[in-house]
């Protein structure tokens, strides 16, 4: 027998001299399992199907989460064109501009075969300095630079790269809410006075600087796609139609995709507090509206004023405090704009 080591060359084992005709069909079942570690048949039975299924549910839905906050952190780097930097040595992360910088980076590699370098890994570091989450990579004491270096030394991998975006503390924040905050929904009253709507602010917003956000929901409506319309008519009923197929061609004009939540403003609460400035945005006088209104407060206030029969648009809000010493540095709204893929409508 021969196996490949580290260095990727072949090397001669010695055999026991033992086959698989000294082990019975159940003994070697029983080998393979313990081997690699696999539950018995037994040990499945003894796990209720309910908990397994939740089991396995959580980790796919932890993996996909895991797997969409990395894809859209690569879409930051992508966007800012930033060079990837070939790893040569460990002075590379002990040099000063990195040994206590915030910052957004990445991890890449190429192969023999293919020069075009591809991600290996992206993250936020919001926490730690980027030179000690860079020398951990590539530290094979590490979990994470244990893989590189076997993918390394294993032929897998020819180079290894990195490249990073320095960022604030508040751009940290700022990148906080967008990937890792909910959408808290704000509800409002039954029309007053006709046809105005009050919104109804949730409690516990905190009395501190921050940032914020708000959005609203819509629905995004598009054309039947032609398949649709060509299956509305039975081709073998040329010049009738019945009145099932009447109806769905008048019904069905449009197709309805799944409504999102679009971000229209971010908010630096720096002078207020998040609660005295979602409470101006939010609690300004319909009564005195005036269509000159423009930006948020403007926008809010007309969706106050609905036709009869008509809901206003649903409103979401989300924020993070931040210490306020942080807020005037950097550049906030630039920063989620690049992360969410498009402009703030009232930030302009």
């Amino acid at each position: 027998p021969v196996l490949i080591n580290s260095s990727g060359l072949y090397q001669e084992l010695e055999s026991d001299g033992s086959t698989m005709e000294d082990y019975s069909q159940e003994d070697w079942g029983n080998h393979s399992q313990d081997l690699h570690g696999y539950p018995t048949d037994q040990e499945l039975d003894e796990i209720p199907v309910t908990k397994r299924t939740l089991k396995i549910k959580q980790e796919s839905s932890e993996e996909a989460q895991k797997r969409d906050i990395m894809q859209n952190i690569v879409q930051i780097l992508e966007s800012v064109q930033l060079k990837w930097e070939l790893f040569q040595s460990w002075t590379d992360f002990s040099r000063l501009h990195l040994s206590n910088k915030l910052a957004i980076f990445g991890i890449g590699y190429n192969t023999r075969w293919k020069e075009d370098i591809r991600y290996h890994y992206a993250e936020i570091s919001s926490q730690v300095p980027l030179g000690k989450r860079l020398r951990e990579y590539f530290n094979s004491e590490k979990p994470e630079g244990r893989i590189i270096m076997t993918r390394v030394q294993k032929m897998n991998w020819k180079n290894v790269y990195y490249k990073f975006l320095e960022i604030t503390i508040s751009e940290a924040r700022c990148l906080e809410l967008h990937m890792e905050i909910d959408w808290i929904p704000i509800a409002h009253s039954k029309p007053t006075g006709g046809n105005v709507v009050q919104y109804l602010l949730p409690g516990g917003i905190p009395k501190s600087p921050g940032l914020y956000a708000i959005g609203y929901e819509e629905c995004i409506q598009r054309p039947l796609s032609p398949h649709v319309e060509q299956q509305s008519v039975d081709p073998g009923k040329e010049g009738r139609v019945d009145l099932e197929t009447l109806s769905a061609q008048a019904s069905l004009q449009v197709e309805v995709e799944p409504s999102r939540i679009t971000y229209c403003y971010l908010g630096i609460a720096e002078v207020r507090t998040l609660q005295q400035c979602l409470f101006l945005h939010f609690q300004a006088n319909t009564k005195t509206f005036s269509k000159d209104w423009v930006g948020i407060n403007g926008f809010l206030s007309q969706n106050c004023i609905v036709d009869p029969g008509v809901s206003p648009k649903s409103i979401y809000i989300k924020f993070v405090e931040v210490e306020r010493d942080f807020l005037s540095a950097g550049s906030l709204v630039e920063c989620l704009e690049k992360a969410i893929g498009y402009p703030l409508k009232f930030n302009n």
